[in-house]
């Protein structure tokens, strides 16, 4: 088995993992992100998943799970797959420089986005299907209201293409290219950190008196930590698109933007800055916590199976 689809497999496992931990914050944060009124801003991530398992149960915060956990295989398979498929082309020598990270995250990031967007739009449509046919969130009883069934997967698509067609899996795809940055800023500043620390270790090792050959090794901690650090550079970089791709794959009725500049300056004039930043807490303490899960989970994963496979 190549080394490529290694990581790919070992990739699309952690991400399951790390998706199923997380999701009730990718649920909030989605709901944050492509609500247009402003009378939820002041709730916290506790409150509003309170709010919802009143109204709901405990099983409205997994809405959309099944589309998700198929949404982040795919998307971390075809990933890392294209970024390892690509390093040889790209990386000359045995560590990848700035720029290289940041090419081989272009190259891999633009084929996931094209290949896993109809899986997003499927998420995203099940995770905000019920906000119009419930209670407001922001009543004293939000158990109140109309509750409607949950669609699955399959129900979710076909009505997708009895509305719109084939066209409404492909919303968002703009933003969703331009969101390519976000994996690019991770990536590259994962490696980089990741180049820094190891140099730094191994520095110390051989002034200790090891072996010139000796090179340091990363625990899963170390990785976990920089995998955090990495996404918390990247999201906060990149949030005010993932509101604007967020409200596109929602098929928000406002949300009718030109390109993905003209939701921004929309969202801006209409909401104001406020506006850009909608669910970012929760956001944040999702995207970071499951991006640490991942990279420590995937390395894991990896180094386990090239074990078994005795590569």
């Amino acid at each position: 088995m190549s080394d490529s689809v290694i990581h790919a497999a070992a990739g699309g496992v952690a991400g399951i993992f790390a998706m199923s931990l997380t999701y009730p914050l990718i649920f909030i944060s989605t709901r944050a992100a492509v609500e247009t009124s402003s009378k939820n801003d002041k709730k916290s991530i506790y409150e509003a998943i309170v709010d919802v398992i009143k109204r709901d149960g405990l099983a409205g915060i997994y809405s959309g799970l099944g589309s998700s956990l198929l949404g982040i295989a795919v998307t971390n398979t075809s990933y890392y797959y294209f970024y390892e498929r690509s390093r040889p082309l790209v990386q000359k020598g045995k560590a990848a420089t700035t720029a290289e990270s940041m090419l081989l995250g272009l190259i891999a990031g633009s084929a996931t986005s094209i290949i896993s967007n109809p899986l997003w739009v499927i998420q995203t449509s099940q995770a905000v299907e019920s906000m119009d046919s419930h209670a407001d969130l922001s009543s004293p009883d939000p158990s109140k209201g109309k509750v409607i069934k949950k669609l699955s997967i399959l129900a979710t698509v076909r009505k997708l293409l009895a509305q719109e067609g084939i066209g409404a899996f492909w919303r968002g795809i703009g933003p969703a290219l331009v969101l390519v940055i976000n994996p690019i800023l991770q990536y590259t500043v994962f490696e980089q950190l990741k180049n820094i620390l190891i140099a730094r270790r191994t520095n110390k090792l051989r002034a200790a008196g090891a072996s010139a050959a000796i090179v340091a090794a990363l625990t899963s901690r170390d990785i976990f930590f920089l995998g955090a650090l990495a996404k918390l550079v990247a999201t906060s970089a990149t949030y005010p698109y993932i509101v604007v791709k967020s409200r596109l794959q929602a098929g928000v009725k406002n949300a009718k933007y030109k390109s993905s500049l003209d939701g921004l300056t929309t969202i801006l004039q209409a909401e104001g800055v406020a506006g850009l930043y909608k669910g970012m807490g929760s956001k944040l303490a999702q995207s970071v916590l499951t991006a640490a899960i991942l990279f420590a989970a995937q390395a894991r994963i990896y180094t386990m199976t090239k074990t078994a496979l005795g590569a």
